[in-house]
């Protein structure tokens, strides 16, 4: 199941909503259960279908595996064709996806941790690398919609890009073992890591960091495909600049699985839904690896097999 955040044009202005994609449109998650609630002849059904399904991918989240069985309950009723057109108060309740702007799945994720899980990104790896998945801390309030243009920052002249795969925490965890993790993990999103180089290698010489190199942008997107729907195991991974395959790999070459990196973020600490936890770049998926470099005007593609496309243009 694909779920998406998504801006409508109003005649009050912009409006954004969460909706589950069903071929060529996207099907408002709490206008669609608001329908089936009216059906059953539930009592305020839109009161109810918003506190459940709200159109807020994060606190959507929060509500937990609830409001995902929900959001299932709507895409099968599209999908048999017994959903109505129309809400119970008349409003519309699916779009075709070309009418709307889509926007990244958590257009603010509650955390970013960004783990370096592929073995061929970066060089040599030092011991302590095979055994403890470390990550850093991003930037949540940098997050880019797709197919928007990145401001390439003033401060850097080695902008890159960074294919992973994001994996979006579902459920309130602490100290769990790897071997449980799928039972916390709502789903998975394709991870643009935006990187300006000069200054990144600058500011881990102190010991410190990434902070500026990595904090301008962070791409997620287009989908949030729930777990039951993808296998993180083998998926393969595309980049693409201006149409061109710069790099393919594939998911299950990483060394560090989705459960090793939740047990080492939820280990003395509680991990949140809507935090997001990146794989890191898989082997040759970014200018640094393949010593290739953007420029201005540059579009980049990044493509994760069951997923979709990441676009962005770096302006």
């Amino acid at each position: 199941m694909r779920l998406a955040t998504f801006t409508v044009e109003t005649a009050v202005g912009p409006i954004d909503r969460v909706g589950v994609k069903h071929g060529d449109r996207l099907v408002d998650l709490t206008a669609g259960y608001a329908t089936l609630l009216a059906a059953e002849g539930r009592t305020r059904p839109v009161e109810a279908a918003r506190a459940l399904v709200p159109p807020d991918m994060l606190e959507l989240l929060r509500n937990g595996p609830s409001a995902i069985e929900a959001a299932r309950e709507v895409r099968v009723a599209a999908a048999d064709g017994t959903l109505p057109e129309d809400g119970p108060r008349g409003g519309q309740v699916s779009y075709e996806t070309d009418s709307v702007s889509l926007r990244a799945p958590l257009p603010r994720p509650n955390t970013v941790r960004d783990f370096s899980a592929f073995e061929a990104h970066g060089g040599d790896k030092p011991d302590e690398w095979y055994d403890l998945p470390a990550y850093y801390k991003g930037n949540p309030d940098s997050t880019v919609p797709p197919n928007s243009e990145v401001e390439w920052p003033d401060y850097t002249e080695r902008l890159d890009f960074e294919l992973e795969l994001g994996v979006v925490v579902g459920r309130e965890c602490r100290d769990v073992d790897a071997s449980a993790a799928e039972e916390y993990v709502a789903g998975y999103t394709v991870f643009n890591d935006f990187s300006a180089r000069d200054i990144q290698g600058e500011e881990m010489t102190v010991g410190l960091g990434p902070g500026k190199g990595k904090d301008f942008a962070n791409g997620f997107g287009p989908y949030l495909v729930t777990a039951d729907a993808f296998d993180p195991a083998d998926a393969r991974m595309t980049a693409r600049v201006n149409g061109e395959v710069w790099c393919e790999g594939n998911s299950g070459e990483a060394h560090h699985s989705v459960g090793d990196m939740l047990e080492h973020a939820a280990m003395g600490e509680t991990v949140h839904p809507g935090d997001v936890l990146g794989t890191g770049t898989v082997g040759g998926g970014c200018g640094y690896d393949l010593d290739r470099w953007l420029d201005h005007g540059d579009t980049v593609e990044l493509e994760v097999e069951g997923i979709g496309a990441l676009r962005h243009t770096v302006s």
